[in-house]
């Protein structure tokens, strides 16, 4: 025997084995106001989500693909040393770029350009750049080094569409990974 939702009473359901309550006019228009308050609910939510997409601007986009690809860079480098000093990378450790976001805008995202880096070589040795080099073309070879200097002053600049596809990209990478 079902309980009504509403009362809490036994009932036997007599109209569908889905019948949620008993067939008190009371519950019955509780139960019909519950459902559409959730409805309600579910399609405010929904319009409240599209509206702030519409209002996100590139920047918006790109700092939400860059903690994205972030997460990404520190699951790949989760097992490696740190590319600068080569300890090993313990506890919490940043995604170093070996060429700056602020300077080369156009290799924020290039996977050859970032790399799992201690939080000291970070930010207190500003990068810690003479040894990261070294780190770097132990890691990925000269020829791909010389490629991500050939390419460090090629101008990129980003739509939101791209943005939206690399945000993707690495969610999708970081999936795989986990």
């Amino acid at each position: 025997m079902p309980t009504c939702r509403i009362c809490k009473s036994k009932f036997t359901a007599r109209f569908s084995s889905f019948q949620k309550t008993c067939e008190t006019p009371s519950c019955i228009i509780e139960w019909s106001k519950q459902q559409r308050d959730k409805v309600a609910k579910k399609d405010h939510r929904e319009w409240k989500s599209k509206a702030k997409e519409k209002l996100m601007t590139l920047s918006d986009y790109i700092q939400i693909c860059q903690r994205v690809f972030n997460t990404y860079i520190r699951l790949r480098d989760k097992d490696k040393p740190c590319i600068s000093s080569g300890r090993p990378l313990k506890g919490k450790y940043d995604a170093g770029h070996y060429y700056s976001t602020g300077a080369y805008p156009n290799l924020r995202f290039h996977e050859d350009n970032v790399h799992g880096q201690s939080v000291h070589d970070n930010r207190d040795l500003h990068g810690n750049l003479i040894a990261y080099r070294e780190g770097l073309i132990a890691r990925i070879g000269i020829d791909r080094f010389n490629e991500l200097e050939a390419v460090k002053n090629v101008p990129r600049h980003y739509t939101i569409d791209e943005v939206k596809e690399l945000i993707q990209t690495y969610r999708n990478k970081i999936k795989e990974m986990k």
